[in-house]
């Protein structure tokens, strides 16, 4: 490597590290904590007043990672070969479940939007569904209700679910 290819290779590790330096100064630093969508603080905090858009945002983002580290962790421990056949056949069962739950989710979302509701987060756990939608009114109507559960019982086939809503 010549001395012309080391000041272009500087110079761009330079420009890489000012471009994440302004980007940090504009953007402002992300605070991360494992808390789930049901608390009324977001789970990612720029700062402490964001939109009701910028929490559904945030809350799936945070939702899908750790989605992903999850199924990450029953992978490594399916692939391992020190582990006995019989916990590789439950995580094989897990992996499956969280699959079809992030599947799931993602689809009840997907139709609650077709409905009108522009913001709208789902979490499935256990036999539980939680449903979040953004709406203006403190309190949806029984016709409402009844078609957000339609659309989640066609999806799940789970019968506890809960709608609340963020304004």
């Amino acid at each position: 490597m010549n001395k012309k290819q080391s000041g272009i290779i500087v110079t761009l590790v330079v420009l890489i590290v000012f471009a994440g330096y302004l980007a940090t100064k504009v953007n402002g630093p992300l605070y991360v904590n494992d808390g789930d969508f049901s608390t009324e603080k977001s789970a990612i905090s720029l700062n402490e007043s964001k939109t009701t858009s910028s929490y559904f945002t945030e809350a799936k983002l945070s939702r899908t990672q750790d989605d992903a580290r999850t199924l990450q962790d029953i992978k490594t421990l399916m692939d391992d070969v020190n582990t006995p056949k019989a916990q590789k056949a439950t995580a094989a069962t897990q992996y499956m479940n969280i699959s079809m739950a992030t599947q799931n989710e993602g689809d009840i979302e997907l139709a609650l939007k077709a409905l009108g509701y522009n913001e709208a987060m789902c979490s499935i756990v256990d036999d539980k569904v939680q449903i979040l939608v953004k709406s203006t009114k403190k309190q949806l109507t029984e016709a409402e209700l009844r078609s957000i559960k339609d659309v989640v019982m066609s999806k799940t086939k789970l019968e506890k679910i809960e709608v609340k809503i963020k304004e």
